[in-house]
């Protein structure tokens, strides 16, 4: 299966970017977050049947129609949200490998992309995003201003051959936890 950006550049900002390092960080940003903030929490979780955003679709290969499993949540150190989260698990994944991501409720998705080692994660896609784009104006819902752009990266895992497409938007908030 070949997962194509529309829009996404494979090459990060310049690490003049202050969200450079957390950017292009593999691991987990949610342990990134963590060790970084003593009160972590998820909040705000959507879980529904919905279409994906244009350009995930056209990455994941999917019919613009087609409905998939979108699980959106925010990260929060203490009352400052600092990343909204984004997944799309397409609907055969939910019948195979992916099937309990729709049980976790408030944990961190990254609890079950991690420990397993037999997923596999592609390389990570970058995109600054601003109010035209979809993410950016989910991702600003609870801001109390909005700024000009959002950056934000994406990476498509996959287990049995089953993708999940997980974006993080990282918000203002994220810049007061030392990189």
């Amino acid at each position: 299966m070949r997962f194509l950006p529309l829009l996404w550049q494979s090459c990060p900002p310049a690490a003049r970017c202050p969200y450079h390092t957390w950017l292009i960080d593999r691991g987990s940003l949610t342990h990134r977050i963590q060790a970084r903030c003593n009160d972590f929490s998820v909040r705000d979780l959507r879980l529904a049947m919905g279409k994906p955003v244009r350009d995930e679709a056209t990455c994941m290969q999917l019919d613009p129609r087609e409905l998939a499993l979108l699980r959106e949540v925010h990260l929060y150190c203490g009352d400052t949200p600092v990343v909204f989260a984004h997944s799309v698990i397409p609907r055969a994944g939910l019948r195979g490998p992916w099937r309990n991501l729709s049980k976790l409720g408030n944990k961190p998705l990254a609890a079950a992309l991690f420990a397993d080692p037999l997923v596999k994660r592609l390389p990570l896609q970058f995109k600054r995003l601003d109010r035209r784009h979809e993410l950016y104006r989910r991702a600003c819902r609870i801001l109390p201003e909005r700024p000009a752009y959002l950056w934000a990266r994406r990476s498509v895992f996959t287990l049995q051959r089953q993708p999940i497409l997980v974006t993080e938007v990282f918000l203002p908030g994220i810049l007061e936890l030392a990189s």
